[in-house]
């Protein structure tokens, strides 16, 4: 899930880490959950709620490559986990599963031993045990070809699953030593799924005959777009508040009318609806176009739809028309009285991505250049403060504050310092005011339907791409990650996850930066010469920036025209081009065709599984084509690999934490990619839905969730108390 790269030895000093002991101070999230958290005593017992999704997912299996963050959903509410996230993003214990779970041998092997919940069974009857976990084992240890898995990490370690004393114990010896054990078995099929390629490539696709959650699986309904599911008869847990839940897609753009229209009680809405919805709980919000007497001129309607959000593109032309459309409008902002916003930030954050593989990004300074050069700190006032949420850049590539992981590292690369960028430039052997030789254009550089900078946006719509490496998923404010867990499976977001089932390949092997600019390296113009680019061997310093043309992307093309006036400054010129959503991730992002672009890494707390891929050195694969895996900016270190080793081998956790920040502080200082800002998470939900909304790093409790008794009142206190 991210990318990597470190600078030649010596170039720049990487600081040491201190306080990476246990007595160091915890961080905490920049936001809270914000889900009207309630005692069950209060909440009343029935009742459907409907949850607008980006999609019916299109499998149900999170094992497979297309997985997406409606899988994840599905699979939280209907299979077992043995760990799940709490509100630090950290794993702790499923007591409805677990009654323990520990490391009780570290020599010659790493064992652990899980004990069950006694009332743990399936929706048949059995009972959970080994048989299940051996299963998985086999399915996803990578042994057998014929399973068609998206990941492998973790089950690769195994040596052997066995029964341990009783039938409630498994116990699972590892051939490695593995620190990160607590992100296997979560979610957990039972052995029905896994036990054959076919019921694990094609059976658990479209159903799940078998759960263990305190939802089951009633319908995938791909016509009516939608997944209905309902109460669990075997279910042993704190019985479910609600009797059904229906997981309905329904375009972003279209989720407030939907919200007014009383088709949905919850949804992850965009900036520009969540501003609706909030003007719509404010008593008397501007008055009406048709106060007073007589009529109301064209004029007068169209300016107050403009003043009210309206798209000016959609705006229908001849009075009744538009005032057929605003009194519609009105109506849905009366219904929308009964719903509120619930706002967090989402276990994930957008990065500015470098292409490190050819051109002038291959060198390491031009690189660093880039980043000097901007004001992460602005770029986040951008995004979040207009939506009141704390804008405090990412300081890690591999955690979020909260999370145990989590350091703030920028300072090995250093922050906003202008002169500092100019003297990288100049050292790389960019100077300002050198001849350019005029080329004649080769065409449109970003493919067909490409189109250049001027399009305006909605919401984020930064990609996020999940560890298994999907198709691009765009969201509001963001690719909605809907709530997602360390799998990777979203929570992204908008359009949400990125994944792709493939490892991408690169046919063009890294180029460095060429010696020898048309002046000596740091040749400053000379006196009195007129301003004009940086430029080197004739060509000036040009970066194409690649960005998704879709709706829902206003505030993440906000971003992109301030990195750009940013870069102008110290004589970087960026030409953005946009590109059709469906080609963004795949054409652009993952074949390395793009210079700057900007998408969405999700967080997880086992960084030394799940983000090795995204910053592992590229290496070149039999047919000569570079093997690049998730590390979309193709800069990697050897250096970087064997810290996330040591860090994924280690079991003391202390020692195993300080390896993940020493790894990330090599990662900022090669300047592949640069964290930006946490993508904030907006929910539109009905006020008396309580247990539901912006979870933040938290794993759902979808037996709490309902609807407030009539007469009762929030009280303070955690949901499920």
């Amino acid at each position: 899930m991210r990318s990597v790269a470190f600078l030649t030895a010596g170039a720049l000093a990487v600081p040491v880490l201190a306080g990476c002991g246990s007595d160091e101070e915890v961080s905490r999230p920049l936001a809270g959950q914000d889900i009207a958290s309630a005692a069950r005593d209060v909440v009343a017992d029935g009742g459907t709620l409907h949850w607008a999704v980006d999609a019916v997912p299109e499998t149900l299996n999170t094992f497979q490559a297309d997985a997406d963050a409606g899988t994840t959903e599905v699979a939280q509410a209907v299979l077992p986990s043995m760990f799940r996230l709490d509100q630090n993003g950290r794993p702790v214990r499923n007591p409805d599963f677990l009654e323990s779970a520990r490391v009780i041998e570290t020599e010659p092997r790493q064992v652990v031993l899980y004990k069950l919940d006694q009332q743990a069974v399936w929706s048949d009857g059995r009972e959970i045990g080994a048989a299940d976990f051996a299963a998985q084992w086999r399915a996803l240890s990578g042994k057998d070809s014929a399973y068609w898995t998206a990941r492998n990490a973790g089950y690769d370690r195994i040596e052997k699953i066995e029964r341990g004393a009783n039938d409630l114990e498994v116990r699972v010896t590892f051939s490695r030593p593995y620190a990160d054990w607590k992100s296997l078995f979560s979610p957990l099929y039972p052995k029905d799924v896994m036990g054959t390629p076919d019921a694990f490539n094609d059976g658990a696709r479209r159903k799940l005959n078998v759960s263990a959650g305190p939802f089951r699986i009633q319908k995938v309904d791909t016509q009516a777009k939608e997944v209905v599911l309902t109460r669990n008869p075997r279910w042993w847990g704190h019985p479910a508040k609600l009797s059904e839940i229906v997981l309905q897609a329904v375009p972003r753009e279209q989720r407030a009318a939907a919200l007014a229209a009383g088709t949905v009680d919850l949804a992850d809405v965009d900036p520009a609806e969540a501003e609706r919805i909030t003007v719509a709980a404010r008593a008397n919000s501007g008055g009406t176009p048709f106060q007073g007497a007589g009529r109301t001129s064209a004029k007068k309607l169209r300016t107050w739809a403009l003043a009210h959000g309206f798209d000016s593109d959609k705006i229908p032309t001849g009075e009744k028309k538009l005032a057929r459309t605003i009194s519609k409008y009105l109506r849905e902002q009366e219904v929308l009285r009964a719903f509120e916003v619930r706002k967090s930030l989402e276990p994930a954050y957008t990065q500015l991505a470098m292409n490190g593989s050819a051109g002038p990004l291959a060198d390491e300074r031009v690189r660093r250049a880039v980043a000097r050069a901007l004001d992460r700190k602005q770029l986040a006032k951008v995004v979040l403060t207009p939506l009141g949420l704390p804008a405090v850049p990412v300081g890690s590539h591999l955690a979020l504050s909260g999370q145990a992981d989590y350091a703030d590292n920028s300072g090995a690369l250093g922050g906003q310092d202008t002169a500092e960028a100019q003297a990288l430039l100049a050292d790389a052997g960019w100077v300002p005011g050198g001849p350019v030789k005029q080329e004649k254009k080769a065409g449109k550089a970003a493919g067909p339907q490409a189109t250049k900078d001027g399009e305006s946006q909605d919401g984020d719509g930064t990609y996020i791409v999940g560890e298994d490496d999907k198709a691009p998923r765009e969201t509001a404010d963001e690719p909605k990650t809907a709530t997602r867990d360390h799998t990777g499976h979203d929570a992204e977001s908008g359009t949400r996850l990125a994944r792709d089932g493939k490892q991408p390949t690169d046919k063009h092997p890294p180029q460095g930066g060429a010696p020898g600019a048309y002046a000596p390296k740091g040749t400053a113009a000379p006196a009195g010469a007129a301003a004009g680019p940086l430029a080197k061997d004739g060509k000036a310093l040009t970066l194409r920036f690649v960005l998704p043309s879709g709706p829902g992307s206003q505030s993440l093309r906000s971003v992109a025209d301030r990195i750009s006036q940013m870069l102008d400054k110290v004589g970087i010129v960026t030409e953005i081009t946009k590109v059709p959503d469906e080609s963004y991730f795949k054409d652009h992002i993952a074949a390395g065709q793009y210079d700057l672009a900007l998408y969405s890494w999700p967080s997880t707390p086992f960084p030394a599984t799940d983000a090795r891929p995204i910053y592992a050195k590229p290496a070149a694969a039999a047919d000569g084509s570079l093997n690049v895996e998730q590390n979309y900016t193709r800069v990697g270190t050897d250096q970087v690999d064997q810290l996330f080793d040591q860090a994924s081998a280690t079991l003391d956790e202390d020692e195993a934490r300080s390896l993940i920040r020493k790894a990330d502080a090599r990662i900022w200082v090669a300047a592949g990619s640069i964290p930006l800002y946490q993508r904030p998470q907006l929910i539109g939900a009905r006020k008396d839905l309580v247990n539901a909304g912006a979870f933040g790093f938290q794993t759902p409790v979808y037996e709490d969730m309902g609807f407030l008794k009539k007469g009762a009142k929030l009280s303070p206190g955690p949901s499920g108390s």
